[in-house]
């Protein structure tokens, strides 16, 4: 019989610098998925970063970031640029205002395949994103 890999749930890890955004965004998340899933938030890219590294020295995994494009500090292509460093398992969400097309492009040609979605987001399509990077 297998054990580790049925009981290890897999993490979603969302990171906005606004609260409201996190909380919605999470609970819309898991409405649809409820327990499968672990569900983390972080205000910043530095925050979302330790999470991961404590996270990954528990044995745990993040599955999945979903993370603002315009955030200060650190914005957020900066920081999926780094985790793809590091983690380039990891599927990567964008979420964004105000991008160019030119910037998701060159994000996407860097560390695709990666997901972007307007702000406003469409539930729908939220969960269909991350349905799809799941393969669920």
């Amino acid at each position: 019989m297998e054990t580790g890999t049925k009981n290890k749930k897999n993490a979603i890890l969302f990171v906005d610098d606004e609260s409201i955004i996190l909380l919605s965004m999470k609970s819309q998340v898991k409405q649809h998925f409820g327990e499968r899933y672990k569900y983390l938030t972080a205000e910043n890219a530095n925050e979302a970063w330790e999470l991961l590294q404590e996270l990954e020295g528990e044995g745990k995994s993040v599955s999945i970031i979903i993370s603002d494009w315009s955030m200060p500090g650190m914005n957020g292509d900066e920081f999926l640029r780094k985790v793809h460093k590091t983690y380039p398992q990891i599927e990567k969400v964008i979420i964004t205002g105000f991008a160019d097309q030119k910037s998701i492009e060159d994000l996407n040609s860097e560390i695709g395949p990666i997901s972007c979605l307007k702000k406003p987001w469409d539930e729908e399509e939220l969960i269909s994103t991350i349905s799809h990077a799941m393969h669920d």
